[in-house]
């Protein structure tokens, strides 16, 4: 019998997919809603009417990027609550203060928008229900850096190894601070591992923490 987290909802469960660019967060996002009969959430990468502005000028669109991001990664997440579904999200809204943080210390947002906008994540966040699981794909950033060479984004030319090596930094001092307060299913994804494995691994981390199985 299927008991189910209150930190959520009643009934469906949220599990999200993490990792630095270029891990292969969306693929694991479509395989795992497909096999487990999941809604899926992605990123607004086509949708981002910032994302080309914010890569030709960081300086003048590090802040207006940010709460874009915030704003929708917010209003995703919401549906996914009240939709009554059971979800795979690809990147939670829970990531996006390391990217603000990372710019904050590059010089790239200031100090004073770097202050509104923690204060505006943390009023955001400190009233959301949180997912069940969080699922990390471990990547080496020169890995990440050749999966994102290989996929051509146009918006993704100017990312450098020594950015996603300040990316990963960054994304293991957030997982230890979020790890306490949610699940953490830690994946080494420097090559790509079978469905059917990670859904193993879904029902194991749950089955311990929190009861739950898919």
């Amino acid at each position: 019998m299927k008991t189910y987290s209150q930190t959520f909802g009643t009934k469906n469960i949220s599990i999200g997919i993490s990792g630095i660019i270029g891990v292969g967060k969306s693929t694991l996002t479509n395989f795992l809603g497909k096999k487990l009969e999941f809604e899926q959430y992605y990123e607004p990468v086509e949708s981002n009417k910032y994302l080309e502005k914010f890569y030709g000028d960081m300086n003048k669109y590090a802040f207006p990027m940010q709460i874009y991001l915030l704003n929708h990664r917010f209003k995703q997440h919401q549906q996914m609550v009240w939709s009554n579904k059971n979800v795979v999200q690809d990147r939670t809204i829970y990531e996006d203060v390391i990217f603000a943080k990372m710019l904050w210390d590059s010089k790239l947002m200031d100090d004073d928008d770097f202050s509104t906008y923690v204060d505006l994540f943390n009023n955001m966040t400190n009233f959301l229900h949180r997912p069940d699981l969080i699922i990390y794909l471990d990547v080496e950033p020169e890995e990440a850096l050749r999966r994102i060479n290989n996929r051509s984004r146009t918006c993704e030319h100017s990312i450098s190894l020594e950015y996603l090596k300040a990316l990963k930094e960054g994304y293991e001092d957030w997982l230890s601070d979020i790890s306490p307060r949610i699940p953490v299913l830690r994946i080494d994804w420097n090559e790509f591992r079978d469905t059917e494995f990670v859904i193993e691994e879904i029902n194991k981390t749950l089955e311990i923490r929190k009861g739950l199985v898919v």
